[in-house]
């Protein structure tokens, strides 16, 4: 199930070219106990269209929050996202999450979850039958369709979820540490697997880790996010070829900048 991988030059765009996603003087700010405090300040950045960006910061900075309001599951106190330059303001197919808990319905195999969003959408049987099939492949679990979300592997799991939201072709991917529950092999062969898909299907991915080794192996770019209130303190290109080795010397020079800046 293990996908090989080729060496990738990243992608070079045109500085021209229109971005897929706009953050624009994010803010957020809750109401607790009688007093307000701020979780997002003046956060702003964009994404191309299919580029792979890694928001990195250290617990309580404020990354999943910011990821559920790009998801349109959380109002912004102030600010806006725009999506192809219209304003998001709620949750919508174009922008599809997956969280470290995979979320799979528990009485619905793993065909069945696939195909769970494409008979919403009221696609026709073959349809729905050729692309279940299809991401089925993509992520190595053909021979696992009739079987429950119960009698597979964490790591299994969570090819099914990233399977589930991919087969709706959103135009953003959204994920919020979603390998972080897995052991160090499966979350390595997770890594790579959405590479694979990545190269394959060319998503705009919005990534949230706290893991700087994960950042570096799989990001264009890299947003470093500060605490209280959470703001992106740094933004560092990632111009390593891929597959990434974390014993080759460019590798390990960039993790250690990016460990100074969340030491900071």
């Amino acid at each position: 199930m293990k996908p090989s991988l080729k060496t990738v030059v990243p992608l070079k765009r045109s500085p021209r070219e229109a971005p897929i996603l706009a953050i624009e003087d994010l803010r957020k700010v809750f109401h607790v106990n009688g007093s307000f405090t701020t979780v997002l300040d003046s956060v702003a950045f964009q994404a191309a269209r299919g580029e792979m960006i890694c928001i990195l910061g250290r617990s309580g900075c404020g990354k999943t929050t910011l990821l559920k309001i790009l998801a349109g599951f959380v109002p912004p106190s102030s600010g806006q996202i725009l999506l192809d330059g219209r304003a998001v303001s709620r949750p919508g197919p174009d922008r599809c999450v997956v969280f470290q808990e995979d979320a799979l319905f528990p009485w619905l195999t793993v065909g069945e979850n696939i195909a769970f969003g494409l008979k919403q959408g009221k696609r026709s049987r073959e349809v729905v039958r050729k692309e279940t099939d299809r991401f089925l492949s993509l992520v190595g679990l053909g021979e696992f369709r009739d079987y429950l979300p119960g009698e597979i592997s964490g790591g299994m799991k969570q090819r099914v979820a990233l399977a589930r939201v991919l087969v709706l072709q959103p135009r953003v991917l959204l994920m919020d540490e979603p390998f972080a529950a897995l052991d160090a092999q499966t979350r390595h062969e997770m890594q790579e697997l959405l590479l694979s898909l990545w190269r394959k299907l060319s998503h705009t991915v919005i990534f949230v880790t706290h893991d700087v080794n994960e950042a570096v192996t799989l990001a264009d770019r890299i947003l470093v996010m500060s605490r209280h209130p959470g703001r992106i303190r740094e933004e560092i290109p990632v111009d390593l070829p891929r597959p990434r080795r974390p014993d080759d010397e460019a590798f390990i020079g960039l993790s250690r900048r990016l460990y100074a800046a969340l030491k900071d």
